[in-house]
């Protein structure tokens, strides 16, 4: 059994432009550019049905990816950028970057919510807000983690989660300066905070007004 959840098979891209591009994708090719490490930016193309197969898995975006470059061997990368049709389930280019053993990556991973139906806020009669699907980490590439688990169990109604509140796996950390470690995750509101937000602004203006 293979050591990577995800592979996918490229060739070396010779010529460049959106000319070039264009027919690359009419032959089922997406165009791509593989940097990073030690090596040269390496312009390669993939299969835009492998891309369609596996990107409808978050982990996909997440998780390293074995790079089969014809002529060149294997690559390891993670995806670090993607450029999608403005209204087509398909691919217009993709970024990966060159995973090397030892050396700390960065990473975009999604965050996966758990117990939100029975959590002490949601019993409350409280719902659910959700601010933010993913976040950025650092980490050795033997520790990236496939997703980073938000146990909402607790979470009472009124209650902020931040980004410093995740419980990260052991060797991940946040990207995050301090000011963004602040960003709201998700949260346990009342139902009706919007009306009463707004009653409230409206009594304000009424008040603004008859002064």
């Amino acid at each position: 059994m293979s050591e990577y959840a995800y592979t996918l098979s490229a060739i070396v891209r010779q010529d460049s432009g959106k000319g070039a591009s264009r027919r690359l994708r009419r032959e089922g090719l997406v165009p791509a550019i593989v940097y990073g490490g030690e090596g040269a930016a390496l312009p390669v193309a993939v299969k835009q049905d492998d891309l369609v197969k596996f990107g409808r898995f978050d982990s996909f975006y997440s998780q390293i990816i074995c790079l089969k470059v014809e002529g060149q061997g294997d690559v390891e990368v993670i995806v670090r950028d993607v450029q999608r049709h403005l209204y087509k389930p398909l691919y217009q280019h993709m970024d990966f970057q060159r995973v090397v053993r030892g050396q700390e990556l960065q990473a975009t991973v999604s965050l996966h919510f758990t117990n939100e139906d029975t959590s002490v806020g949601v019993k409350a009669g409280g719902i659910v807000e959700h601010h933010l699907n993913s976040a950025e980490i650092v980490c050795l590439p033997r520790n990236l983690p496939e997703y980073i688990e938000v146990d909402m169990a607790n979470v009472a109604l009124g209650d902020v989660i931040h980004l410093r509140d995740l419980k990260l796996p052991q060797g991940v950390r946040l990207l995050h300066d301090d000011d963004r470690a602040e960003a709201v995750v998700a949260q346990i509101t009342h139902p009706n905070r919007g009306a009463v937000e707004e009653s409230e602004a409206e009594t304000g203006e009424s008040d603004s007004a008859a002064e």
